[in-house]
């Protein structure tokens, strides 16, 4: 997905944030997401932020679904004013 919303992708910090001292390397993240935003860390044992420009705007289901929360997002109220400004300028490619 390049664009959202007629935003280029790459302009838009929504992916995922993950706490390497609450990650416990249980792959469940992994399997969820088909997108390849994550991949596994061999070294650490840890789920890593691979592809962050995968991931799909607004979805959080790794987040929801990781067992030590060791998952974030940005917050979602200020998601949404950045978004509505970056509407609201009518910024296009």
């Amino acid at each position: 997905m390049d664009m959202w919303r007629g935003i280029p992708r790459e302009e838009i910090p929504w992916f995922p944030t993950i706490d390497d001292s609450k990650c416990t390397g249980c792959g469940e993240c992994l399997s969820i997401c088909r997108n390849g935003v994550l991949g596994f860390d061999e070294s650490s044992r840890t789920a890593q932020v691979t592809n962050p420009y995968n991931c799909v705007v607004e979805c959080s289901t790794c987040a929801r679904l990781c067992p030590t929360e060791a998952i974030s997002f940005p917050d979602q109220a200020a998601f949404s004013e950045f978004i509505k400004q970056k509407l609201a300028t009518g910024e296009k490619p």
